[in-house]
């Protein structure tokens, strides 16, 4: 029933930064896990990060050290801040739970040039 929209995606050079937001149609207070994807065309898509409702976070290797994700349960939003971005981050970044099935949502693009 949740529906997530992505937004703040965009191109920047390497090293560069940017803060992707997760805003849900209804309350994410309920969901336990809220998490951020990426997928790249060919590519398996990856959990890059997520966080628990009591602040406990989990990252990608790759990312850690440079992205943080948060959560505020009270405007129903996720946040990946993406610091000293790579290349290899290049993706379309999604939002999701991980408390149980939701229909992927369009994403965001973040592209990251050399």
């Amino acid at each position: 029933q949740v529906r997530l929209v992505e937004s703040g995606g965009g191109l920047v050079q390497a090293g560069g930064s940017l803060r992707l937001s997760c805003v849900a149609s209804g309350s994410i207070d309920s969901l336990y896990v809220m998490s951020w994807y990426r997928q790249t065309p060919g590519k398996q898509r990856e959990m890059v990060a997520s966080i628990s409702r009591d602040g406990t976070t989990n990252y990608l290797d790759s990312v850690k050290g440079r992205f943080t994700i948060s959560r505020d349960n009270a405007e129903s939003a996720v946040y990946l801040q993406m610091n000293n971005l790579k290349p290899e981050d290049t993706a379309v970044y999604y939002c999701t739970t991980e408390d149980y099935r939701l229909r992927w949502g369009q994403g965001t693009q973040v592209t990251v040039s050399s």
